[in-house]
């Protein structure tokens, strides 16, 4: 971004209203800059040192916005959709008017990280599939996952249109069969398979299969609905799937689905720092 920009911009683009309304308020002496009545609507500042304020709020402005959001099932990843709640409407009126975007898809049903922003050239970085970046994936799966499963997927599977998957890390983390209560080595996967069984759809019933496993899959690349037919190439199927990870972005557990927070500094620099070592 240029080192100035005009008033009228500054504050249309935060979604303060249109040109024409702002050039009213500027008439009408609601807005100061650095401490001054603003006489012209076209007025050129420097957003990140003069002090503009409107109506007594003082205006902080950003024309990139990162945001890490616990994605819900039902909600589609798109900016827009006719039929369904998207990802974008969860998010604040101010961060919205910046034209953020989902960076890569969630499907429908699945939950997790979501990455949205408006840093497009991030977003190219992050999906291209020439850079391979590393997404985790926790899973509830019908039938018993094993090490033949495992070294499946560290082979690579052809998938239902005969595409051969890049090798992926699988392991498992907790089990369970019929009515039993998850057991694992580590209680909370057990914790949080139980809860798994509890979000998987009802239609499923997956109580009553004779064996219940929750994963922990690492993919390489993101091909449509990959999880769901990686599984289905070995027989098995995926009954609730959540994205815990993508590159070096962590979901934060303190979010439940369907909120979201933006990024942290740390975070900002993890996504820069990965930038330059782990996509250049």
């Amino acid at each position: 971004m240029k080192a100035t920009i005009r008033l009228d911009k500054m504050l249309g683009n935060l979604g303060y209203g249109t040109r024409s309304g702002i050039k009213i308020l500027v008439k009408q002496g609601a807005v100061t800059v650095n401490g001054k009545t603003a006489k012209d609507h076209g007025m050129q500042i420097n957003p990140n040192l003069d002090i503009v304020v409107l109506d007594g709020e003082t205006i902080r402005y950003r024309d990139t916005v990162y945001v890490l959001l616990h994605k819900p099932a039902g909600v589609v990843s798109a900016t827009e959709d006719s039929r369904d709640r998207t990802v974008i409407d969860l998010l604040d009126e101010d961060l919205a008017v910046l034209s953020p975007f989902p960076v890569g898809r969630l499907d429908k049903d699945t939950e997790g990280l979501l990455l949205i922003t408006n840093d497009g050239k991030l977003s190219h970085e992050l999906l291209s599939p020439r850079k391979h970046v590393p997404k985790t994936y926790r899973a509830l799966v019908s039938g018993e996952v094993g090490a033949e499963d495992a070294e499946a997927f560290r082979l690579g599977v052809a998938l239902d249109d005969g595409y051969v998957t890049m090798p992926a890390e699988l392991s498992v983390l907790a089990r369970s069969k019929g009515d039993e209560l998850p057991s694992a080595a580590v209680e909370k996967h057990a914790e949080e398979m139980a809860k798994a069984i509890e979000l998987a759809p009802r239609e499923e019933e997956p109580v009553q299969h004779a064996a219940l496993s929750w994963i922990e899959l690492t993919i390489h690349e993101g091909k449509f609905h990959q999880v769901k037919r990686m599984f289905e190439a070995v027989g098995k199927k995926v009954l609730y799937l959540r994205r815990v990870s993508m590159g070096p972005l962590q979901l934060d557990p303190a979010l439940a689905p369907g909120e979201w927070r933006e990024l942290t500094e740390e975070e900002l620099d993890s996504l820069r720092n990965y930038r330059k070592e782990g996509l250049a």
